[in-house]
């Protein structure tokens, strides 16, 4: 099975998609005529059986008039060129899904992600394209000067800019607060001050609620930004609890309440309108329906704070970067199990002079984290570098090997230098 993250890139629409099943439309021709010759002929044997039955009933109406020594005038029906269906005079239904739809609206964003890919040219080279994806978030508060907002990290990552659009679809750029790709959370802040009045009237702060205590089979709403259309609301139940993803290092909530590309980082919330997950990822195959997955807000909970007190990101010019001064091979989870390794970033080589080797890192640790970041891979590493400049000092967590193969975790401070050292 394929599980597939649920932000939207437009060029991925699935209306653009070709139609690969037309030998079964022959087929499915061949059944709709046999299926509409049978139609056909009940309509015929219903036809025969009203007007047989009509005949039997006019001829009893006639026997009982003799009999009763009644008499009847035949009559033609007219038309009443006035007549209307009857329709209710309360124009609003009442629907608890509704209301919890209008009351929790105001609190999900929809949020795009600009980046700059680099993609194979058809000479055979790589060139450079801006791409577009969008995902969902869900305002969960705000301090002095900044509207906070939760999302999964696979829809800010590698991003150049990021753009949030609230209900009232006015749309204000944002920055990473923080980020945890080991359970596909981001947080990411808006500047008050350059949010209008008017927005700030209509939006609101999403009710948290507690998903250590939902069972299986009630009622799951999911509200996101499907397919970069807007907001939409689906629902279903919850259908399982403690489900596991690879590259999720959480157990998840699982749900067939539609979860379409675009709801990554909206709310899965409870039948009291509660937020119980983040909705992050979907199994994708043709042979599976309604397998949705959402990350429990209790078992995120302690990480979100974490997130939400960072310090904000405001990213480097590329010639001001700074550097750690290594060389990295990531650590997947397969080679994790592989050769008992914790996963990260493995460092193959330190370059003489640098950062990490007057921080007395080695050859054979294993980078785990940053500023309180955890990074995965290399590529998550590099994206946490971009937010500091040469000549600042950063926080390593580190995993150190020792003689019996076991690791020790060590907090190391590396002074960032300049490309090459």
């Amino acid at each position: 099975m394929e599980n597939q993250y649920t932000y939207y890139k437009p060029e991925q629409d699935p209306q653009n998609q070709p139609n690969m099943g037309g030998g079964d439309m022959g087929r499915q021709g061949q059944h709709r005529k046999n299926g509409a010759s049978k139609l056909i002929k009940t309509i015929c044997l219903g036809l025969v059986f009203g007007l047989v039955a009509s005949a039997a009933f006019q001829t009893s109406n006639m026997v009982a008039g003799k009999l009763l020594g009644k008499t009847s005038n035949t009559k033609q029906t007219e038309t009443v060129s006035n007549t209307k269906l009857t329709t209710s005079s309360s124009s609003t239904v009442n629907s608890d899904i509704a209301n919890i739809a209008k009351n929790t609206m105001p609190s999900v964003v929809s949020i795009t992600n600009m980046s700059v890919q680099e993609v194979q040219s058809f000479f055979g080279g790589t060139q450079e394209r801006q791409s577009e994806s969008v995902g969902s978030g869900i305002i969960i508060g705000q301090n002095d000067s900044e509207l906070l907002i939760v999302t999964n990290n696979h829809v800010v990552e590698g991003n150049d800019t990021l753009t949030v659009s609230f209900i009232d679809e006015t749309s204000v750029e944002a920055n990473v607060k923080g980020t945890d790709p080991n359970k596909d959370l981001a947080v990411v802040a808006v500047d008050l001050s350059k949010v209008g009045e008017s927005t700030l009237d209509q939006i609101a702060v999403a009710t948290m609620g507690d998903s250590s205590q939902i069972q299986v089979g009630e009622t799951a709403i999911a509200i996101g930004n499907a397919l970069g259309y807007g907001q939409s609301v689906t629902t279903g139940i919850i259908s399982a609890t403690g489900r596991e993803l690879d590259g999720i290092d959480v157990k998840l909530i699982q749900t067939d309440a539609a979860i379409n590309p675009g709801n990554s980082g909206g709310a899965l919330l409870n039948a009291k309108g509660e937020v119980i997950g983040i909705n992050t990822a979907k199994v994708a195959t043709d042979s599976v329906e309604g397998m949705g997955y959402a990350i429990p807000i209790s078992e995120a909970q302690e990480t979100i704070e974490n997130l939400m007190n960072q310090e904000t990101k405001m990213k480097v010019d590329e010639k001001d970067r700074g550097y750690i001064g290594i060389q990295g091979v990531d650590v997947t989870e397969d080679t994790s199990k592989m050769y008992n390794m914790p996963t990260g970033v493995y460092v193959s080589e330190v370059s003489s002079g640098g950062g990490a080797d007057k921080a007395g890192i080695t050859k054979g640790c294993v980078i785990t984290a940053i500023n309180g970041t955890s990074v995965n891979d290399m590529e998550a590493l590099q994206e946490q570098l971009q937010y500091y400049a040469k000549g600042e000092t950063v926080t390593l967590t580190i995993r150190v090997p020792g003689n019996n193969g076991e690791y020790t975790e060590n907090q190391v401070e590396v002074k960032l230098g300049s490309a090459g050292k």
